[in-house]
């Protein structure tokens, strides 16, 4: 009896390209530990301090703006190699920088990096993973950002209990931007032993190389049947300008996908990985407590990364992101309550809301939006349209990470907190009404969802022609 899949060779596929989450989990996380010091060796105010923060987005912007162009001309995999090369370059960088301009520039190469694996791996993933498990594959992106995020809290506690807050200044804050190169050689080495895209492959006509990829993915009988819609939706869909995206159809597969990159990252969640020391810090956490705290939540990012994977194949995505959505705005609500009202135990108060609100966003908005976006793009245009879409992403990710300080320095952090909690309400309205299921359809079946009756017709001839 043939086998469905090399299940193991899959895994392999999937693990290794979201590694690339690792980088992005990584350079999200270990700026918070570092920004203290820096922050007092360069005497930053609340708007450099937020440029240190957010400069990588610049890079990340470029990258994904770029990726979708480069990796339908040179290959998903090869591009993913260059990321973790600048990646690695960016860590070393930033530990050897002499001045705020030398730190920028290497965290802006960083993000360069990041950009371009933060858009081609899901995509990657996508493109290669099974229809029934693509779900939880494609939430091994998110699984390995939140391990980065939840090993750098740690690495930054280790660093900071090291030696003296002196000892700190001078090196401390070297060292957790140096232990980035960890990652990206981790990441380089494992690209070495992972196939290309076979939808990439059968794009430019390596069609034998397509198959024997899709073969030890699915098992024979399933590459067939993804060989012939593969090759009829790019035999009718031979345009990949990105003005087909504006199209009638797909500008709705463009609307769904900009936005669940925006909310991936306006809800809340970055503000307190990027600042959650000195969030910690504020309601009296201190003598490296605030860095422990901060760790704690991370501990809360994995295991409910976990339980995400677990479930999202099974409830699916639509159902995960409303009830995530509608908790994260209860507990934003409160998180904004602890800081109004400053009660005695504000500090125990404060971690229980913050790792609710954590759960809440790893079991939805956080992965979720990850495995959608490269779901609901047909074959011809999904690199370009996911690059688009994870523009937004990094923009809002920018503007999170340069403004926060500013609006807790100027609202306040009560209020700040209570904007999130409306936002988190705008994102269960629009989950609810716009984003469709896509669970166990194939990525041809879910571009279905976004044709017209003429195109649906004219693909179905095709399909029969190649029978």
């Amino acid at each position: 009896m043939e086998k469905k899949h090399s299940a193991w060779y899959v895994i392999l596929i999937a693990g290794a390209a979201g590694m690339a989450g690792l980088l992005y989990g990584f350079d999200t996380a270990v700026i918070s530990g570092a920004i203290g010091y820096l922050q007092e060796i360069y005497d930053l105010s609340p708007a450099m301090e937020g440029w240190v923060i957010s400069c990588v987005m610049i890079g990340g912007v470029t990258g994904v703006a770029l990726s979708g162009f480069l990796s339908d001309r040179f290959g998903r995999k090869k591009l993913l190699m260059v990321s973790a090369v600048f990646f690695i370059i960016s860590a070393l960088g930033s530990a050897f920088a002499i001045n705020v301009t030398t730190l920028v520039l290497a965290r802006i190469l960083g993000g360069l990096g990041i950009g371009f694996a933060s858009a081609l791996s899901v995509t990657y993933i996508s493109e290669c993973a099974p229809p029934a498990i693509r779900g939880r594959l494609g939430s091994m992106y998110q699984l390995f950002t939140i391990l980065g995020i939840s090993a750098t809290f740690y690495i930054n506690y280790f660093v900071a209990n090291s030696g003296t807050y002196e000892w700190g200044l001078e090196f401390g804050w070297r060292w957790m931007l140096g232990y980035g190169t960890i990652p990206g050689i981790i990441f380089l080495v494992l690209l070495f032993f992972i196939p290309e895209s076979p939808r990439y492959l059968f794009q430019k006509g390596q069609d034998q190389a397509a198959y024997q990829i899709l073969k030890r993915i699915n098992g024979e009988a399933i590459a067939k049947k993804e060989e012939k819609e593969i090759k009829a939706s790019i035999k009718v869909e031979e345009n990949t300008s990105v003005k087909q995206l504006l199209k009638p159809g797909l500008r709705m597969a463009m609307g769904v996908g900009v936005f669940l990159a925006l909310f991936n990252q306006v809800i809340g969640m970055n503000a307190v990985t990027y600042y959650g020391p000195d969030i910690f810090r504020s309601v009296g956490f201190e003598n490296n407590t605030e860095f422990l705290a901060t760790s704690i939540i991370g501990s809360v990012q994995v295991v409910f990364t976990i339980v995400a994977i677990l479930l999202i194949d099974k409830l699916g995505r639509k159902k995960l992101m409303a009830i995530g959505s509608s908790l994260m705005a209860v507990f934003m609500l409160l998180i904004g309550s602890v800081f109004y009202f400053e009660p005695a135990n504000a500090g125990i108060l404060l971690i229980i809301m913050i790792a609710g609100f954590t759960a809440s966003f790893c079991v939805s908005m956080g992965p979720i939006p990850w495995i959608m976006i490269p779901e609901i793009f047909p074959n011809h245009l999904r690199a370009k349209a996911v690059g688009i879409a994870t523009i937004f992403l990094w923009g809002a990710n920018w503007a999170i990470g340069q403004f926060t300080p500013v609006l807790i320095n100027n609202m306040g952090s009560a209020f700040t907190f209570w904007m999130f909690a409306v936002i988190n309400v705008i994102c269960f309205i629009f989950v609810m009404t716009i984003v469709p299921e896509t669970k166990n359809k194939s990525l041809e079946e879910i571009s279905q969802l976004w044709k017209t009756d003429i195109q649906k017709a004219e693909e179905k001839r095709v399909q029969e022609e190649l029978a």
